[in-house]
């Protein structure tokens, strides 16, 4: 998670064929799960948002189709993100004797 603004604003242009102009949020977390940046614009400049988890993950929704390159989500969904709850439901793994 080392991309400042100007790459984030690259990786929405390229990847998700979006304007980083468009005052909606750009959400990028890290592979490992525990850092997430949140790209925007408010109208006179960009803001990164850099946020750390002290523990747990952030969990995004799956794409609904191969390919997809972005997720919209809702303002609900996004704010159960940014706190690191669990968006999808978790089975238990079995435990064999």
């Amino acid at each position: 998670m080392r991309f400042g603004y100007e790459r984030l604003g690259g990786l929405v242009r390229e990847k998700m064929q979006a304007e980083p102009r468009s005052r909606a949020l750009f959400v990028f977390v890290g592979k490992r799960g525990h850092t997430m940046k949140v790209l925007t614009w408010d109208g006179t400049g960009s803001i990164v948002i850099h946020k750390k988890l002290d523990a747990g993950r952030f969990e995004l929704p799956r794409a609904t189709s191969d390919g997809d390159q972005h997720v919209v989500v809702s303002d609900a969904i996004f704010e159960v993100i940014s706190k690191g709850v669990s968006v999808t439901p978790r089975t238990k793994p079995r435990r064999v004797h």
